[in-house]
């Protein structure tokens, strides 16, 4: 989906140049080196329901491997002399980090808030989707104006992106590939919970925070918090948020004359927060 992203945000400003193919190659290469990261420091032996490299070879090999890749697609940037590019994936890796050891800081503390929620998404997901979008516009030639329009269209995309990835760990096993409750076991706290236990009374809160402190997560007690998430409207309002993060990328994209291009960033952009997987 990211190299999509790349191709078409070229299009919709210009052509295709070597530049893209570079751009989207290194995207698709730094994408590749956060997931394996990620199962090693979550500690995760499942991705999209298939084994992990962490759980298939461990997290030696797959640190090491994850290094590789991202040491690649800098090498292919750099050889390419294509430099702008470097520079705005660089800064996404640096976001990317900073938005892991946040979300480390506040899972160990149990006091993320929406504020802080937003915050880790943006950084950790949003600005990868962003680069996309960007390293797309400047592979065409586009203007810095374009340049930072589309890298903000970029952002919008992947908040709505996140915020349905979280709406998936409230799904029945098995429509994503990805294990129902699955943040809940590593108490990592995404939006629809923040939302519930912040438009709570407090004795529920105090009951809620207690289950998740306690203890590994049982089935039983996923199942508790799942029902006070619905119940306090916590998958309504991270739904909302989504489609209204999906309207301002709309919105952006919008403003560039009609094209097929357009058509298909728009398809896209649809794809993001209706996809069931």
């Amino acid at each position: 989906m990211r190299p999509l992203f790349v191709f078409l945000t070229a299009k919709l400003v210009g052509e295709v140049t070597e530049s893209t193919y570079t751009a989207a190659s290194l995207i698709e290469l730094m994408h590749t080196a956060t997931l394996i990261h990620d199962d090693v420091v979550d500690d995760s032996y499942e991705r999209r329901g298939l084994f992990s490299m962490n759980a298939v070879w461990k997290s030696k090999l797959s640190v090491l491997l994850g290094d590789y890749f991202l040491a690649r697609g800098l090498l292919l940037a750099t050889t390419k002399k294509d430099h702008d590019l470097l520079d705005i994936v660089s800064d996404t890796v640096k976001e990317m980090s900073e938005g892991e050891l946040l979300q480390l800081q506040k899972s160990r503390k149990l006091n993320i808030d929406t504020g802080s929620y937003y915050d880790v998404i943006r950084k950790k997901t949003a600005t990868l989707i962003a680069s996309c979008t960007a390293s797309g516009a400047k592979s065409a030639g586009a203007s810095t104006e374009d340049v930072d329009v589309l890298y903000g269209m970029g952002l919008d995309i992947g908040m709505a992106f996140q915020i349905k990835d979280d709406l998936f760990d409230y799904q029945p096993r098995g429509i994503t590939g990805k294990p129902a409750g699955n943040d809940l076991k590593e108490k990592k706290f995404t939006l629809p919970l923040i939302y519930a236990l912040e438009n709570s009374d407090r004795s529920d809160k105090r009951s809620i925070m207690k289950l998740i402190r306690n203890g590994s997560m049982s089935r039983n007690k996923i199942t508790h918090i799942v029902d006070f998430v619905t119940a306090h409207k916590g998958l309504e309002f991270a739904t909302e948020k989504m489609y209204e993060y999906k309207s301002s990328a709309e919105k952006v994209l919008d403003s560039f004359p009609a094209s097929e291009a357009r058509q298909s960033l728009q398809d896209l952009i649809t794809f993001t927060v209706e996809r069931n997987r």
